[in-house]
């Protein structure tokens, strides 16, 4: 894949801090479940929280090729590390980016870009997740404020962000998707509570947990967009979050699959090394060609969002395959590790465990492939 300097610059920088601060803990933030507070300031001081985020409101205004391999290389040693930031620019401050009002930009962006305080979007309920235009969450007008009740679910960074995205239904009569308005929310509103920390399967270090919001009164100038515009915003949120879930799992798979070929080359049976049977060596094959397979899908959406042109058949498939790939690349791994790929000894049954998710979030690999056909078959 062809780089500019800029680009290459930001993967080294990436690889360099993902290899010395984030590699040595990533072990421990899985087993504990912690989330590292310290090295997400630094990732803020470094500019990776304020990549998709316009130099005048102090991001770094990177492209999204640059944004994807920042995901990707944090990825390729912890899971945790690389949602942290997806989420944080997919879906905190990129929708204030592209919906806000000079106001919101200027009051939310600035601290979000150095690191100051976390940014986060609330839209999935325990009915609304792959059908997004089931919520329940109600908003209410009450003079100049809007009075905001329900719950969220699946929130990443809940505990540690200052605001989030919240969908809620403004028009009770209307059906479907339709009715639905986008609101940032301020996490020190009375009524707003992020309950208990959900315990995962993998990505532990990331924060996840429900929101409960009773009676959260919210000005209307936090009204984010236009009245009843909210599902053809999160519906564009997600186009481009799904480029960053792509190359979070596009991270992983390479991390495990480098882990397995330098194992298969230092691994000894039967007097030689076990790279040296076909067996292996198809494995290896295989993961090797579906991961190339994943770049080029996930670098081309990036492409395309870069150009300002239609990506979102592009980003469905980007993240459909890489995350699907994920889950081949790890489960090869550790069959190639045996024993050893099933213990913590080696990082690929954690990397087995974070890539799960990406089969899941932001849309599940069922949900992709209904984008996709749909997009494929419709009438043009």
């Amino acid at each position: 894949m062809n780089l500019t300097e800029n680009q290459r610059m930001i993967r080294d920088l990436a690889r360099a801090f993902a290899r010395d601060k984030v590699a040595p803990i990533a072990a421990e933030i899985d087993r504990t479940a912690e989330f590292p507070e310290a090295t997400v300031k630094e990732m803020g001081e470094l500019g990776f929280l304020g990549l998709v985020v316009p130099e005048e409101y102090g991001g770094v205004g990177a492209d999204m090729t640059s944004y994807a391999l920042v995901v990707e290389e944090l990825s390729r040693v912890c899971g945790s590390h690389g949602i942290t930031v997806a989420a944080h620019n997919s879906l905190g401050c990129w929708p204030i980016v592209a919906f806000g009002t000079e106001e919101q930009k200027r009051r939310f962006l600035p601290p979000a870009a150095a690191g100051k305080s976390l940014l986060s979007f609330g839209l999935t309920e325990a009915g609304a997740g792959s059908d997004a235009g089931g919520t329940r969450t109600v908003a209410v007008k009450d003079g100049d404020d809007w009075v905001l009740d329900g719950t969220k679910m699946w929130i990443t960074n809940a505990h540690y962000a200052d605001a989030l995205i919240i969908t809620a239904k403004t028009d009770p009569d209307a059906r479907g998707s339709h009715g639905i308005t986008a609101f940032i929310v301020p996490t020190d509103t009375p009524g707003f509570t992020v309950e208990k920390k959900e315990n995962k399967l993998g990505i532990r270090a990331s924060d996840t947990a429900p929101l409960t919001l009773e009676s959260v009164r919210v000005p209307a100038e936090l009204q984010l967009g236009e009245l009843g515009g909210g599902f053809t915003y999160f519906m564009r949120t997600l186009d481009g979050g799904r480029i960053s879930i792509a190359a979070m799992a596009l991270g992983l798979a390479i991390g495990a699959f480098e882990t397995a070929r330098l194992y298969a080359q230092q691994r000894e049976q039967f007097g030689r090394p076990i790279g040296k049977f076909q067996a292996i060596q198809f494995m290896i094959a295989d993961m090797a060609t579906q991961i190339e397979a994943a770049r080029l899908l996930t670098y081309q959406a990036c492409a395309l969002k870069d150009a300002d042109q239609p990506f979102g058949q592009e980003s469905a498939m980007a993240k459909l395959h890489a995350s699907e790939t994920a889950m081949f690349v790890t489960d090869r791994a550790i069959q190639i590790l045996g024993g050893y790929g099933y213990t913590t000894e080696y990082p690929v049954e954690r990397f087995y465990r974070d890539a799960k998710l990406c089969t899941i979030g932001e849309g599940t690999s069922e949900i992709q492939r209904m984008v996709i056909g749909r997009t494929l078959l419709r009438d043009d």
